[in-house]
């Protein structure tokens, strides 16, 4: 449960990721730098750190890369790592990838400063981080899913400004309530965008436990298309929708089937690279009160409306522990004053020991 399913709360990743992201690392992989075969990688994490499949390896580091995943992807892929419609990435001979400048930055620009402690990998032949530095609540940016025997994580991904923001209200009062956290920080930010159609009450009750369920739904624009038509156009999909679009065009299609969209005429994928749009024709002369009808039952029954569990379970002192917003906070600011304090005393040490060093040669 510890080494594979579950995120610690310090730098909110898992094991593999973080073995992952210190091989790309060691490996030179920097933003500034040529991207490398993903195979490579791959086997870097596992000859050194990382004595499991390949295909775990491989999954942890495209799901990094994958934007309409991670609210801050921390890799940099070339090749095709996959898509929201669900198609797979493809083999890791033929991808390639780089740290993200923003993984350089942000996670592991202070493992030189030696503030975080090492420990020997499987065959004691090589040193790895037991946590990365990281400078922002990664657990709650970047989200994490995994199950485990007994147990499960499902953790949602939040806007990066607003977490910072929630960050430096606790640090400049530890006593401050939730409700003021929530001011700043109001909800999760998912990645493929979409409505979060929960009420205060219920995400307090959410970030207060740890524990809860949100409805999430697709935003949806009514467009001209001419000749007096209109399409229903899905612009932003549902977290949950994550390599489910057809079966959501499929679901539209069985409901024409069964005369319950009578005035549905076609149904297409419009989506390109700058975005999603799964569009929905309806017939000349549909009323604008016909066409909000035909949206309430996608919702209903075409799950362009669905629930997120919330389970925020993470590892906290080597122990799975469920817990709610301000004692991730609180770890959080823990451990970074740990780092910076660690840091703080092996500077006086060593300045200490270039005295003594003096003293002996005078």
């Amino acid at each position: 449960i510890c080494q594979r399913a579950l995120p610690d709360v310090r730098d909110g990743l898992k094991p593999v990721q973080r073995r992952v992201l210190y091989a790309m690392q060691e490996l030179g992989l920097s933003a500034d730098k040529p991207h490398r075969k993903s195979a490579r990688i791959v086997g870097d994490t596992m000859g050194k750190y990382h004595p499991h499949g390949d295909s775990s390896i491989y999954e942890a580091l495209v799901v990094m890369e994958q934007d309409f995943k991670k609210g801050m992807p921390l890799v940099d892929g070339h090749g095709n790592f996959g898509s929201i419609e669900g198609d797979g990435a493809a083999a890791m001979r033929y991808t390639e990838a780089k740290l993200q400048k923003f993984t350089q930055d942000v996670y592991l620009a202070d493992m030189d400063k030696n503030v975080v402690d090492f420990q020997p990998n499987f065959d004691e032949t090589e040193k790895e981080p037991v946590v990365l530095p990281v400078r922002i609540p990664n657990l709650l940016i970047n989200g994490a899913e995994g199950i485990a025997v007994g147990m499960a994580t499902n953790i949602p991904t939040h806007n990066l400004g607003e977490v910072i923001d929630a960050t430096v209200a606790y640090l400049n009062d530890p006593e401050i309530g939730l409700e003021d956290l929530l001011k700043l920080m109001p909800g999760p930010d998912f990645a493929t965008g979409g409505i979060i159609n929960a009420t205060p009450e219920e995400l307090y009750n959410v970030y207060a436990t740890g524990l809860g369920k949100i409805k999430v739904r697709g935003k949806v624009e009514v467009r001209d298309i001419g000749y007096g038509r209109k399409s229903i156009c899905v612009t932003e999909l549902p977290y949950t929708m994550i390599g489910g679009t057809a079966k959501f065009l499929d679901t539209v299609a069985e409901l024409v089937r069964n005369r319950e969209l009578p005035a549905v005429v076609d149904i297409a994928d419009r989506g390109d690279k700058n975005g999603e749009c799964l569009c929905i024709d309806v017939k000349k002369g549909t009323s604008d009160e016909e066409i909000q009808t035909i949206i309430n039952i996608l919702y209903k029954k075409a799950a362009l409306e669905d629930t997120f569990g919330v389970n925020i379970n993470c590892i906290n002192n080597g122990k799975p522990e469920v817990m709610g917003l301000k004692k991730i906070l609180k770890v959080y600011t823990d451990f970074k004053y740990g780092l910076y304090d660690t840091k703080y005393r092996k500077l006086l040490a060593q300045q200490e020991e270039i005295r003594e060093i003096k003293m002996g040669l005078l």
